[in-house]
């Protein structure tokens, strides 16, 4: 075996790919994600729309105060990805039991990481919202917000941990079934909440924390009763703090490289928000609405990102590892095509989103230059979510990601656009250049790393 991984990771790979069936099962998993995806981006979509129609500051304020919600889920990602990345390739290899362990483990972690957000939520949101901006008014509907969404933070770690489970373990379309159903839900409960529909008061952005939390409940009550049908993989919570050291070993092994990845790619997404909402309530509002586009339109990417590693997975964890490296090569070939088609579709849609919110004329202008930078943006964004994402990740290679962030994003982007913000005193829309350079920045890096192969490798024992 050892002798195949090192003749696998030292040439491209001859393996002929039978293309109807890889397109099949690419679609068949990458299609529920990425619906999945885009239902979740229309959560954040119709709250900015709806607040959007009431005021611009109530959806800039909750714009701001939803980063934190955004860290969060950068932390859960990394635990139940670890779990994600251990369970396609057990799950390759036919060991159940193996799976059901990390899903206690994901469980475990993510759920002392939402009781921690909890805390800061209910007890200091004020000094949370002073992270993301100056203006008291912003602050203040910020914090009202948090005091209510806080307890949707609370069980949001439970629920990621199941459907990150239904997804590795050939369930991808209940798992996006589930999601979508409770998207469906909050934005039915956003339009009663916000505006005061069937005799409810009017709240505002409180609505909006109300049907975020109201949703997430039922998401998780749906994903206990799924969960408890045959065939499915449930945890043992009697078991939960009795997992093999060796197993616990494996799992930080691959959780925190991409945690640290996560906190350097979360943070530094929410540092951009924040430099964008010290640069005044007209670039902070514009910049909402190029986030709810930008994610989206991302919604593609994800889910092939996301099948990438469900793919390349499965075949190195059932031994195949050149088929594995195979797939992995086609789809890194994939995310250019997703990128240049992710770019045009931005463009396309910039004279419609410019239109569609209530903004001042100079925040219309930002959103309008904006939207074209992001248009580049996209092509990085795309081939580094499948590639770095996707195929490494799903071959364990999950410390470069981090690697690449520390050096992109907080060596180069982050550091020019504070500096661009508050020392050099930028144009905004230069500003917002600097928060886009790391991904179309680190592509040829990414190559370099992906063609070392280091990703080919068998993680099951």
């Amino acid at each position: 075996m050892r002798k195949l991984e090192k003749d696998v990771m030292t040439k491209d790979s001859a393996v002929k790919i039978d293309n109807r069936h890889f397109y099949s099962r690419l679609a068949t998993i990458a299609g529920p994600i990425a619906f999945q995806s885009l239902m979740l981006a229309l959560v954040a979509a119709c709250d900015a729309l709806m607040l959007g129609r009431v005021a611009q500051e109530q959806m800039t304020a909750v714009s701001l105060a939803t980063q934190i919600q955004f860290v969060q889920n950068m932390l859960i990602m990394a635990i139940t990805g670890a779990g994600a990345i251990l369970g396609a390739q057990y799950w390759g290899k036919g060991d159940k039991k193996t799976i059901q362990k990390l899903f206690d483990m994901m469980l475990k972690y993510a759920g002392a990481i939402c009781i921690a957000f909890f805390i800061g939520c209910e007890f200091f949101p004020e000094a949370l919202m002073h992270v993301f901006a100056s203006d008291q008014t912003l602050i203040e509907l910020g914090a009202d917000y948090l005091r209510i969404a806080g307890w949707s933070y609370l069980i949001t770690g439970v629920s990621q941990s199941y459907l990150a489970v239904m997804k590795v373990t050939d369930h991808v379309n209940e798992s996006a079934w589930i999601s979508s159903c409770a998207v469906v839900m909050n934005v039915v409960f956003n339009l009663i909440f916000i505006f005061g529909f069937l005799g409810a008061p009017r709240m505002e952005a409180k609505g909006a924390a109300l049907a975020t939390t109201i949703a997430r409940v039922i998401e998780l009550v749906i994903c206990l009763v799924i969960s408890g049908r045959a065939g499915y993989i449930r945890p043992a919570l009697s078991k939960m703090f009795k997992i093999s050291k060796e197993l616990t070993k494996d799992f930080w092994k691959q959780c925190l490289p991409l945690m640290g990845g996560s906190l350097f790619w979360g943070v530094g997404f929410t540092s951009y928000t924040a430099i964008m909402g010290h640069m005044g309530v007209d670039a902070a509002a514009a910049n909402s609405i190029a986030a709810v586009v930008r994610d989206l339109i991302c919604c593609v990417c994800n889910g092939i990102g996301s099948a990438a590693g469900i793919i390349v997975g499965n075949e190195l964890g059932a031994g195949n590892l050149e088929m594995g490296k195979a797939y992995g090569i086609k789809l890194m070939k994939i995310s250019y095509v997703i990128g240049i088609a992710s770019m045009i579709i931005v463009f396309a849609v910039t004279p419609l989103t410019v239109h569609m919110v209530l903004l001042t004329d100079e925040a219309r202008k930002y959103l309008t230059g904006m939207m074209c930078i992001m248009a580049v943006y996209m092509i990085g964004r795309c081939v580094n979510t499948v590639t770095i994402n996707g195929v490494l990740d799903g071959g364990g290679d999950t410390i470069f990601d981090m690697y690449s962030l520390a050096v992109c994003m907080w060596g180069i982007a982050i550091p020019l656009a504070l500096l661009g913000a508050f020392v050099f005193h930028w144009p905004v829309l230069l500003v917002y250049s600097c928060t886009c350079l790391d991904e179309v920045g680190k592509i040829p890096w990414v190559m370099i790393r992906f063609r070392k192969y280091k990703w080919v490798q068998n993680l099951t024992k």
